[in-house]
């Protein structure tokens, strides 16, 4: 669409006075074509890419929404497809011939991606490779090459795009210089922030812990490569650098602390790592690195626990290097290797593959240490949970409150927490419609204001020197109506079945995850997302491999996963139910090696939303056990802080429920019953 009828187009949106709210997709059938305020104008970006696939004669240019250690949290610098197309959902593929640009991403994207893009751009309601690769043969000619950049395809993502496109007399064609780099003009750089840490305990024991994995693996692998940065960041850190994992797990003794910042909310840095019997490799912005930071990390010498610090763009020269030497083997994680990578380890004898590196499932597992400062974290993350509800039940009745000034409103809560760090991830802070969209997150333009008459959903976060926190709580200030009620309610047992779930050590939670929809199921409701991941401490607030997904590994004791079924019902409300949980032992009356849930986020749920008529007896007695442990808990925590008004709030919101016809009852307390007793013993005298 050429930019003068682009404007023309977004000055219309901007006269109309449309907010959010009201219907704010683009139209791209009118003419001309209305385009709400929040869209981008992407023409001269278009241009200036398809200039660039002209002079390598490519006809498509395929652009994934990660980065080169295929992070689903990324940086503003790898942020392509929002710079390409405007769209900032955190899935999504976009792609572009000469005369198309399309984005594929999922449900939970759909009515976002139609408030951000401008109608240069198609959007494709799907995610899957072979609905890419079934839209390419049919806009590519027959010859023709489609480019990609192998840093941002994983092992898996180039074999289906190449088995989904072979006999169709197209190919794909690696281009490590990223073109979409090459026109972006204003590409945000790397923060300057050097790394950091206190040398208060040798990181040597940790790197011999992993080479002994290496030794003892049969298909004796000579070296191991750490991509992804949550295992750099946490081996490297927590092997090399004693780090974020590391960190936490020895910071209450006030031992040592490092961190990076590269990416928004959590504290990794770019690094990768090449780990051999006799040699260790960093490669790492090497500007960077102080001096004191070599010398903790023994860098100036050439021994076996001395590491060597590269600069980050030379893996690929030196990983090369040491491939083509004879008795090679390199053991890589292939769900985050990334291409560009594993396409220098050959011959495939060179070559070792596990789904996950040893790293990743070490730390999968939490310690006693572990488990028991990351529940500190969420004791007085609940704190600030419950002042931003407490604080919502006042305020939003006045009409002057929005959607970001909830956000802003519960970090601010959150800051004042002992051992804050700030966020782990942008609050999605929704209300009406805007709840409906998943992972909408209130900016300036978009911020709604907050009633009493629509359901409000508040799915925040908090760092921690101790942990990392994720919880979604979903409330109404007004009179619900009766399928919001059942919607909340069912959602509620879907969290409710799996967190009382018994099962054996070594069950996948893919194999659980149903329980989480069924309630939902029964009437004919669903939704787009998946139902839990695993948490970190101090670390990423989505910690693969745990999770209830189909490529994540084994639930074992110690492991922290999140519990998060909802509910969105487009352009009127969404509903999500979120709580952590660590999974430990259960005594079973036959059987060993049983494990369950237990659940450590500690904020009541709201009152008015669930239908106990529709709850079974064993998930009343689990919502009223989760109760008692949040007054247990939360009680003596918020009289040390001094809270007394956030504590009477709580024991308001914690009293016990009761069967009833269609309402929540209350319980009421023994003194309340001995003087119905009473009361009614008088009158029948």
């Amino acid at each position: 669409m050429p930019s003068c009828v682009w404007l023309l187009a977004l000055s219309l949106a901007a006269l109309t006075g449309n907010t959010i709210g009201e219907r704010t997709e683009r139209n791209c059938s009118l003419t001309p074509p209305y385009l709400p305020s929040t869209a981008v104008n992407t023409t001269l970006q278009l241009q200036a890419l398809r200039e660039q696939m002209l002079h390598r004669n490519i006809s498509a240019y395929i652009i994934p929404g990660t980065d080169a250690h295929l992070s689903e949290y990324i940086a503003p610098r790898d942020a392509r497809v929002a710079f390409m197309s405007g769209f900032t959902g955190s899935a999504g593929t976009a792609v572009v011939t000469q005369t198309k640009a399309t984005l594929w991403t999922d449900s939970r994207y759909w009515v976002q991606a139609e408030r951000q893009m401008d109608c240069n751009w198609e959007l494709e309601k799907d995610v899957s490779i072979s609905s890419v690769a079934e839209w390419l043969i049919s806009e590519v000619p027959t010859g023709g090459e489609i480019g990609f950049d192998p840093f941002l395809f994983s092992l898996q993502t180039q074999e289906n795009y190449n088995i989904n496109l072979e006999s169709s007399n197209r190919s794909l064609k690696s281009i490590p210089l990223n073109l979409v780099d090459q026109v972006w003009k204003e590409r945000p750089p790397i923060p300057p922030d050097n790394l950091t840490h206190l040398p208060k305990r040798s990181w040597q024991m940790k790197v011999e812990h992993i080479r002994n994995q290496i030794m003892d693996n049969p298909y004796e692998p000579t070296a191991l490569l750490l991509s992804a940065l949550d295992e750099t960041a946490c081996k490297l850190f927590n092997l090399l650098l004693l780090t974020v994992r590391g960190c936490v797990y020895f910071l209450f003794l006030g031992l040592f602390n490092l961190r990076g910042n590269d990416i928004p909310y959590n504290p990794f840095f770019y690094s990768y790592t090449l780990l051999t019997m006799d040699e260790i490799w960093l490669f790492v912005h090497m500007d960077r690195v102080t001096d004191e930071l070599k010398k903790y990390l023994n860098s100036s010498c050439t021994g076996s626990l001395c590491v060597q610090l590269k600069g980050y763009d030379t893996v690929r020269d030196h990983l090369k290097e040491y491939v083509a030497q004879p008795g090679i083997k390199v053991w890589i994680g292939t769900e985050y290797t990334n291409y560009a990578l594993y396409e220098l380890i050959t011959p495939e004898d060179k070559l070792l593959t596990s789904s996950y590196s040893p790293v990743l499932t070490t730390k999968a597992v939490k310690d006693e240490t572990e488990q028991r400062i990351l529940r500190d974290a969420h004791v007085r993350d609940a704190v600030a949970v419950m002042q931003l509800l407490m604080w919502l039940e006042k305020a939003v009745p006045q009409g002057k409150e929005t959607e970001l000034t909830a956000a802003e409103y519960v970090n601010k809560c959150r800051s004042k927490q002992k051992d804050s760090r700030g966020p782990s991830f942008e609050t999605i802070s929704a209300s009406g419609p805007n709840a409906a969209l998943a992972h909408y997150s209130p900016t300036a333009e978009t911020s709604r204001r907050l009633t009493v008459d629509e359901m409000y959903l508040v799915d925040s976060g908090g760092q921690y020197l101790d942990g990392t926190t994720d919880i979604t709580r979903t409330v109404h200030w007004g009179t619900p109506t009766p399928m919001q009620r059942e919607a909340f309610t069912r959602v509620l047992m879907g969290n409710i079945e799996i967190s009382r779930t018994i099962f054996p050590s070594g069950t996948r939670g893919a194999n659980m995850e149903m329980l989480g929809r069924r309630a939902l199921w029964e009437v004919g409701l669903n939704y787009g997302h998946g139902t839990g991941h695993g948490v970190g401490n101090y670390f990423g607030v989505h910690e693969w491999p745990v999770g209830f997904q189909s490529n994540n590994i084994p639930f074992r004791s110690g492991m922290f996963t999140s519990i998060e079924p909802g509910y969105y019902k487009e352009n009127d409300f969404g509903i999500r139910i979120e709580d952590v949980a660590v999974i430990v032992p259960v005594h079973t009356k036959y059987g060993n090696n049983y494990l369950t849930f237990d659940t450590v986020s500690l904020v009541p749920y709201d009152r008015k939303l669930i239908d106990t008529s529709l709850l079974s007896s064993q998930q009343l007695q689990w919502l009223n056990t989760y109760y008692e442990t949040i007054r247990r808990l939360m009680g003596p925590e918020l009289d040390k802080q001094g809270l007394h008004e956030e504590k009477d709030w709580m024991l308001r919101n914690t009293e016990p429920f009761m069967k009833s016809g269609s309402s929540a009852s209350v319980c009421t307390s023994s003194l309340t019953l001995l003087a119905l007793a009473i009361a009614l013993f008088h009158n029948i005298l």
